[in-house]
């Protein structure tokens, strides 16, 4: 096997959309036909803030990588934000996963940027042995509110 990570490009679509979808399936998360678009529009417009990357066996693509830079206010520097990390189950434990992330650090080096973050699955065990093995897990515990689903509560904070 020999895995070459590189961005997306217009021709992949059809490939990268087949790895996308195993990626929502694998989160239980409904894929429609409108979100990937949209995620697709974004990943080949040199101008949005979110970049796709593929690891790529042959003309096989066997996993995928979306990032974007984010601001650190405290630290007065910027991060790259891995936001989906995904490796075609038949792949994994064959080093797709560690090339994908060494590409997200190697582009936040080029970039100068202080940081590369992402966050998991709490239950994803076997992608956190990967992880552990190449970054620090932090202290901090995400949280986040659904603005398609949670009313506002008049008068509450």
């Amino acid at each position: 096997m020999s895995i070459e990570v590189r961005p997306v490009r217009d021709g992949d679509f059809f490939a990268w959309l087949d790895v996308y979808a195993e990626y929502a399936r694998f989160y239980e998360t409904e894929l429609t036909d409108q979100k990937a678009l949209v995620l697709w529009s974004w990943l080949t417009d040199p101008e949005h803030e979110e970049d796709g990357y593929i690891a790529v066996d042959g003309d096989r693509i066997v996993g995928l990588a979306h990032v974007r830079e984010f601001a650190r206010p405290l630290e007065g520097d910027r991060g790259l934000f891995l936001d989906d990390l995904f490796v075609v189950e038949e792949e994994r434990g064959k080093g797709v996963g560690s090339a994908l992330i060494q590409k997200a650090r190697a582009l936040a080096e080029e970039r100068g940027l202080g940081v590369v973050q992402w966050i998991t699955a709490q239950d994803n065990a076997t992608a956190q042995k990967l992880y552990d093995a190449l970054a620090s897990r932090t202290s901090w515990v995400t949280y986040e509110i659904d603005l398609a689903s949670a009313p506002v509560e008049a008068g509450r904070a």
